[in-house]
């Protein structure tokens, strides 16, 4: 069939559903009421078929066709390590829940049809089928080999793949149990069957230093390796500045500038100048590496790095956007160099009001590079060593804390939310192995950093924002009404509130929040359900605000060498800035930029379950060898199989209900509690236990605790 022809009839078949008066028929009687002979409707199966992939029809369970919106929709399937699933719908306020006998052989990732049923009591979360699956998400699975006589199995690394793959006699190029392994799925299975598939790759085996992060690197897919074409192009660029370069440029050479990054830091894509005039005006520079310079539009090296959307940072390495010819050198500012920036220079009062700002092509020279740990010293410390050491920039140090502080009362006053999770330093050997595990904590240099970060940041979307052009934005919307109501609920628990207008929740009443629980043994649970409440914040083409921030214009100008957006909005300011945006050019972004944020924002979701996913493998090989080793904790989540215990080094482990002893557990899920039916022994969220490590599943990345000496509240 032609595509013209293909077009044409699913015109006819699209006219024919929208009719008040249209029934849905099953395929033969379709065939019977259009007059379609036997022989043709293998052609009218082909037209529905790519009308359901469009998802502008549905099917019913049985095979009935209709309008999509009347009882299916396409979206894609999460699955869960239980079997059962949820299905994400564009429009639809809630995931659509799929039980684990519905789910019609669907696999984590894919995009499926999927009807809810009928007889959902509306409020509660919609519950469905999967009607078809419309197109695999996974062809290759990454997991362990387990062999028996004649046949093996793939047990997936990703939990949320909760099928096993068989794998045929024959086709396990010699694979034996303990091998990681990368298996091409053959077959799909079905209700009653297995997924089958065939090795295609040794990884190692399971106990060979560094298989552990290669498994979850060729899980995610992330590309360990550049194209040729790139590398190439990479090699051609130079190792410093030329003059020539430099020409129409504002010459910022002169003054004191500074990097302020973690000790580990190679690719510092951002640099500081300040000064202060009379009582109440201050000068602060905020200096981005000028990549766009180096990396144009539609080059192999713009192309791979919109591939990869953002560097990512694994426990033990980093896979970087941009070759490190770039990354770590001539685009990173590094001291003593003369580099090409794009700066955004803003005049601020005391009140931390942006009273005016210049955005300009520029060339700077660091001074110096500096670390959080030096400059906390000096501003927090006050360390004479360190001040000595630095002591022509201690002075601007200081102004850096004053201005900061200035800028980041005013956020809170208009109630941006802050969220303090330490976060893990994860120290290895040089086998890979975990020595050490620590709470990062941030400190007043990273404040510092943040602050204005942020602020040129907010300050750079507001003014294109007004101009009206094609741009990319940061947003996060407001939370979804039911989960705050829920939220509202359980810290009732507690004597906490947070009031609502209107059904919303203005973010200055989240932060009020945090305010007071701060200190408290609640502190980390309440915070870590109320970011659970939240909206997950994305790339858009449209500005509609950041509502974590509590800003009506914000967007990521701040780090190109590892984030494409940033490095789409250079591109697009420096256009502007140079010549202008023509009608040409505002049509060509408002053609891609959608596709990007898309693009970008997705990318952005795999390379934080990729830094998360090799965090806890590396926890759980920590605190594998401290089995039998007794630990404080606070419980950090209660469900109905039993209770999450976080340590102090920020590892988290479960206490199995099982292993409750002396009564009946039931869980209270408005107080989120276990609480003994005869003893009235309560376990709740915050309480200080003490636990020991009973074991841990490499596998799973899961970590098992028993409690010790347990004096449970009542």
């Amino acid at each position: 069939m032609t595509e013209d022809l293909l077009k044409e009839r699913k015109e006819l078949l699209l006219k024919l559903f929208e009719e008040k008066s249209y029934v849905p028929m099953k395929l033969k009687e379709l065939a019977v009421f259009l007059d379609i002979p036997k022989s043709g409707r293998d052609d009218l199966k082909e037209v529905l078929d790519g009308l359901l992939e469009e998802g502008k029809i549905g099917v019913s369970k049985k095979g009935k066709y209709g309008k999509a919106r009347d009882f299916a929709r396409v979206g894609m399937f999460t699955g869960h390590a239980r079997g059962f699933g949820f299905v994400t719908v564009e429009g639809f306020e809630q995931d659509i829940f799929i039980p684990g006998e519905k789910t019609a052989g669907a696999m984590n990732g894919d995009k499926v049809q999927v009807a809810v049923e009928e007889n959902h009591t509306k409020g509660r979360r919609p519950e469905g089928f999967i009607v078809q699956i419309l197109e695999r998400a996974n062809k290759t699975v990454i997991g362990y080999y387990q062999k028996n006589k004649s046949y093996g199995f793939v047990l997936p690394d990703n939990q949320k793949l909760n099928q096993d793959i068989f794998i045929p006699q024959g086709k396990d190029m010699g694979a034996v149990t303990g091998h990681k392994v990368v298996a091409k799925i053959t077959d799909y299975g079905g209700e009653r069957k297995k997924p089958e598939g065939i090795i295609t790759e040794i990884i190692g085996h399971v106990n060979d230093p560094g298989t552990d992060i290669v498994s979850i690197i060729k899980a995610y897919d992330l590309p360990e390796e550049f194209p040729q074409e790139v590398m190439r192009q990479a090699a051609l660029m130079p190792g410093e500045v030329d003059e020539r370069e430099m020409a129409g440029r504002l010459d910022l050479r002169d003054l004191p500038t500074v990097t302020i990054d973690g000790e580990d830091a190679k690719d510092l894509d951002d640099a500081i100048t300040i000064s202060k005039e009379g009582a109440d005006h201050y000068t602060l520079g905020v200096h981005i590496a000028d990549v766009t310079h180096y990396v144009r539009e539609g080059m192999p090296l713009d192309e791979e790095a919109l591939k990869r959307g953002t560097s990512v940072y694994l426990v033990d390495r980093v896979i970087p956007m941009l070759p490190h010819k770039l990354s770590n050198g001539i685009c990173s500012l590094n001291e003593g160099e003369d580099r090409l920036a794009l700066s955004c220079i803003m005049e601020i009062d005391d009140r931390g009001n942006v009273l005016g700002h210049r955005v300009a092509e520029t060339v700077i020279r660091v001074d110096r590079r500096m670390t959080y740990k030096a400059v906390d010293a000096i501003v927090t410390d006050r360390d004479e060593a360190v001040m000595e050491e630095y002591r022509d920039f201690t002075a601007m140090f200081h102004l850096m804390k004053e201005l900061a502080d200035i800028v980041r009362a005013k956020r809170r006053q208009r109630g941006s939310i802050d969220f303090d999770f330490p976060e893990s330093k994860i120290v290895l050997d040089e086998k890979g192995r975990p020595t050490e595990i620590k709470p990062y904590e941030r400190n007043a240099a990273t404040r510092i950093i943040e602050d204005f970060m942020l602020m040129a940041n907010e300050t750079i979307a507001e003014n294109y924002f007004w101009q009206e052009l094609p741009f990319v934005y940061r947003t996060h919307d407001y939370p979804d009404p039911e989960k705050m109501k829920r939220l509202g609920t359980f810290i009732n628990n507690f004597g906490y509130f947070i009031k609502t207008q209107n059904g919303e929740v203005h973010p200055k009443e989240i932060q009020k929040l945090l305010d007071k629980i701060e200190g408290s043994d609640e502190e980390a649970l309440i915070s870590r359900l109320t970011l659970r409440s939240m909206r997950q914040a994305r790339y858009s083409a449209v500005c509609t605000g950041h509502y974590g921030l509590a800003a009506n214009y914000y967007t990521h100008f701040t780090s190109p060498i590892r984030r494409y957006p940033d490095l789409q909005i250079h591109r697009i300011i420096k256009e502007n800035l140079k010549t202008g945006l023509t009608q040409k050019r505002i049509s060509h972004y408002d053609r891609i930029l959608p596709q990007v944020c898309t693009r970008c924002s997705a990318m952005e979701r795999r390379a934080d379950e990729a830094e998360r996913e090799t965090d806890k493998l590396k926890k759980c090989q920590y605190m594998s060898r401290r089995v039998g080793e007794v630990f404080e904790g606070a419980i950090s989540g209660v469900t109905n199989w039993g209770l999450y215990v976080e340590l102090p080094n920020t590892v988290e482990g479960l206490v199995h209900i099982s292993e409750l002893s002396g009564d009946y557990f039931v869980f209270d899920e408005e107080r989120m509690e276990l609480a003994g039916e005869r003893t009235g022994i309560r376990f709740k969220l915050g309480q200080k236990v003490s636990v020991r490590v009973k074991g841990c599943d490499k596998l799973t990345k899961t970590i098992d605790f028993v409690l010790e000496d347990e004096q449970p509240q009542k």
